[in-house]
């Protein structure tokens, strides 16, 4: 991997806003090819969570822009009163292999932390590798047996620990 890239600019919008767009067309392209289903079917399901729900005071969702495209994001969202979940980390595939959802986790977990939450909590699907590897690597830790077959988990479930703020 090479080092952390520069020049990017962080951004929170709100899931309509036209620069979210790449983000939510291309999960609904990865999650279609990986798991099935019509683009209307996979749209639904990423749309399933109202949109308030990533939003101030308990939410966010942001994308990291370069030349004021999207080329990285990610958002959370209140899992209870202590806990943020994770969800939508996305990098477009012209962009991988360059520490960006790394960074995007980085960005996700500091401003949960800032909202007062001090632990988070994702999912991901056995058909997701490299994001299996990406939370494995960041500190978090696996709530299933990491030795099984991962299609006979279903969902794989992590959880971390946030710093507290200073």
């Amino acid at each position: 991997m090479t080092a952390e890239p520069v020049g990017l600019v962080v951004r929170v919008v709100g899931t309509a806003d036209p620069l979210a767009k790449p983000l939510f067309d291309d999960l609904a392209h990865e999650y279609g090819t990986r798991y099935g289903g019509t683009a209307e079917q996979v749209r639904r399901e990423l749309e399933r969570y109202p949109a308030e729900e990533f939003a101030a005071p308990h939410g966010v969702l942001l994308l990291l822009l370069e030349d004021g495209a999207a080329v990285a994001g990610g958002a959370f969202r209140r899992y209870d009163e202590r806990t943020a979940e994770l969800k939508r980390i996305w990098t477009h595939p012209a962009h991988r292999r360059r520490g960006l959802a790394r960074r995007v986790l980085a960005e996700l977990e500091r401003r949960a932390v800032a909202t007062g939450y001090d632990r988070s909590f994702l999912t991901t699907s056995p058909r997701q590798p490299e994001a299996k590897h990406l939370y494995l690597t960041s500190g978090y830790a696996p709530r299933f047996d990491v030795t099984a077959d991962p299609e006979t988990i279903g969902p794989l479930a992590f959880t971390k620990d946030l710093p507290t703020r200073a």
